[in-house]
């Protein structure tokens, strides 16, 4: 029976597997200096990056929620793979083909059902597929909604799209035909199963949905034809191992990389706005698939801006002039928080979408729609205020109430600045310095402590035992008291060759933090620094030995964090003898303080011999001093 798979081909892939394209698939990454990149982390919410890739040495880590490992480790996580799918997918993409030893033992460790690479493919087929038909006769319908809204055959072909057969079983067929079993496709969303097994679009023009990396993961499916027996204009693939429509955009593996270089995303309604934006040069477009965009398109957007407190960019929403757009854009103000962008709002005068004002007034008038923009705060603000008779006293002093709470809710945590008072006095008519009156007392009454959360809801004590709850014992590795052995340890991960045999003098007790002392003990129990002279993977070597799981996450973390000068023979002098300076001194204060609690005549040998060390002990930090200054 074939066994693991061997080792020499899960280090060839490893190798050859470059990190920070594979990241660069779910985060926009940015050069954040000494050979390192940086970005917002995919793994937890955050305002400003902390999130690390160091291509030499094949690493990521986060230092806001501590994820961290290598390339294979990075997709286990981010797609919840097992650690052979992951590393079948990333050898597929390297061209390195898979061994297993023979005999021995096996655990398969992939979870039940297809792999996650079958379902790819399956999609990828039946997306070719449906391309196909989209040529022959049977498409006519389809073609003809495509040409009527301005989309010629090279726009279908940018955009992948296709055409379902109405024979309910012919996408079946055509992928039985190429080797997939009913599970495969019914896995993939392609296929369901009544009776018998059938195809889940019949008779509809498809949209193919990608991943960031451009594998098509499920389709979006229009009702084109009449005697269609299913009402819902829209048919999406079901939630499935590849897409969940809640983290899932359309668009975005054509847009991610000018979102990247602009820092601007469109967010629009449909499938079509987003083919018309981008063919009329709104390249940063897209929309979500079959529900409302919400926290996790939020969450997916914002890696890709780059969207952070030190930078931010510009999240542009397009929206109906009609009733359903305007509370849409509600919606969308109140989950304005979670962008750290500036956001717009771009809407047409004439109340049309942007594949209308393509087909009615030309790409330049997409282009302006864009150019346009307005912040969102002030138009949901314009129409809060349109619900008021503004032509009555009474009314007025209502707009500016309801618009003052608005204004309150804000992210923006100068509420009161004169220019929020200034933007509603100019939409009500009202007196500014009693509008600003106004939104001071808004902010008061939605401010923590004052009986409500911001949010309007009841403020609650602290969870019992929450003020008691002990601190962590093991302290925080970035604490400045730990400085010393941090920088070390990051020049023997990172630079094992530059600092050499200058670590011979050093031991597991020269590091007081518990973490970084077991780093320490697994270089030295893999041969010292100078094993690591020549090893390429000498850092993902050391991680791969640590039982510890805090130990391998510091291991990365060092690996990633950039140094903070090239390793020169004296910047490694200078750490190395720091650190055997401190480990001195702390012996000194021992020492001295064992001297205060021994009587020196009636424990003289005792006494003489700790003097002794100690006089020996004052003496080698001061040799350690002058090493130290001969660094600077």
């Amino acid at each position: 029976m074939a066994g693991r798979i061997r080792e020499e081909d899960i280090a060839e892939v490893r190798e050859k597997s470059r990190i920070d394209e594979v990241v660069g698939d779910y985060v926009t990454l940015r050069n954040a200096g000494g050979g390192s990149l940086k970005g917002l982390c995919p793994f937890h919410d955050e305002k400003s990056p902390s999130f690390n890739v160091n291509p030499s040495r094949n690493f990521y880590h986060c230092f806001g929620c501590q994820a961290g490992g290598d390339v294979i480790s990075f997709l286990m996580q981010i797609d919840g793979l097992s650690f052979t799918e992951a590393l079948e997918r990333l050898a597929d993409k390297v061209g390195v083909v898979l061994r297993r030893e023979e005999g021995g033992d096996f655990r398969d460790d992939r979870p039940k059902g297809p792999p996650r690479q079958r379902l790819v493919e399956a999609n990828r087929a039946a997306q070719e597929y449906y391309a196909e038909q989209l040529a022959g006769p049977d498409a006519i319908p389809g073609r003809t909604f495509l040409s009527d809204r301005g989309f010629d055959r090279s726009a279908a072909e940018l955009f992948g799209m296709g055409w379902a057969p109405r024979d309910g079983e012919a996408l079946w067929r055509h992928l039985r035909g190429r080797g997939f079993s009913q599970e495969e496709v019914v896995a993939a969303g392609v296929v369901k199963v009544g009776r018998s097994a059938y195809d889940a679009f019949r008779g509809r023009l498809l949209w193919p949905i990608r991943d960031p990396s451009g594998a098509t993961i499920g389709f979006g499916a229009r009702r084109i034809l009449e005697d269609d027996k299913i009402e819902a204009k829209y048919l999406n693939t079901p939630e499935t191992t590849l897409y969940k429509k809640s983290q899932v955009l359309y668009g975005i593996d054509l847009a991610r990389k000018e979102i990247a270089r602009s820092s601007q995303a469109v967010v629009v309604e449909g499938y079509t706005d987003v083919m018309a934006c981008h063919l009329a040069g709104v390249t940063t477009a897209v929309a979500s698939c079959g529900t409302a965009f919400g926290e996790d398109h939020t969450r997916v957007l914002r890696r890709f801006l780059h969207d952070h407190e030190e930078f931010r960019g510009e999240v542009i929403f397009t929206f109906d002039g009609d009733a359903a757009g305007q509370n849409a854009a509600l919606k969308t103000f109140q989950g304005d928080q979670r962008f750290v962008a500036q956001t717009y709002v771009a809407v047409e005068p004439d109340g049309l979408d942007p594949c209308d004002v393509r087909i009615q007034k030309g790409d330049a008038a997409v282009r302006d729609l864009v150019a346009r923009r307005v912040p969102l705060y002030r138009f949901v603000l314009g129409n809060i205020v349109e619900q008021f008779d503004l032509d009555r006293a009474d009314g007025r002093v209502a707009a500016v109430r309801e618009a003052a709470k608005l204004v309150t809710s804000s992210r923006d945590a100068s509420v009161v600045n004169s220019s929020y008072a200034r933007d509603i006095a100019a939409l009500t008519g009202m007196d500014p310095v009693d509008v600003q009156a106004e939104v001071r007392r808004a902010a008061g009454r939605a401010r923590p402590g004052n009986g409500s959360s911001p949010s309007g809801a009841p403020a609650t004590a602290p969870a019992s035992g929450e003020q008691s709850r002990p601190r962590d014992r093991v302290p925080d590795l970035r604490d400045p008291r730990f400085t010393i052995e941090r920088e070390t340890l990051k020049l023997v991960i990172q630079a094992p060759m530059a600092i050499g045999r200058t670590t011979a003098d050093i031991g597991a007790n020269d590091f007081t933090h518990p973490v970084y002392r077991g780093v320490w003990e697994l270089v030295e129990a893999a041969g010292g620094t100078v094993a690591g002279a020549d090893d390429d993977g000498w850092a993902g070597r050391l991680r791969q030995s640590a039982d510890d799981p805090a130990v391998s996450s510091a291991i990365t973390a060092l690996a990633v964090e950039p140094l903070m000068k090239t390793p020169d023979a004296a910047y490694v002098g200078s750490y190395v003898f720091k650190l055997l300076e401190l480990t001195a001194q702390r012996r000194i204060a021992d020492l001295k303080s064992k001297l205060q609690r021994t009587n020196p005549v009636d424990q003289a040998a005792d006494y003489n011999r700790m003097f002794g060390e100690l006089a020996a002990l004052e003496q080698h930090r001061r040799t350690l001093r002058d090493h130290i200054a001969g660094t600077q």
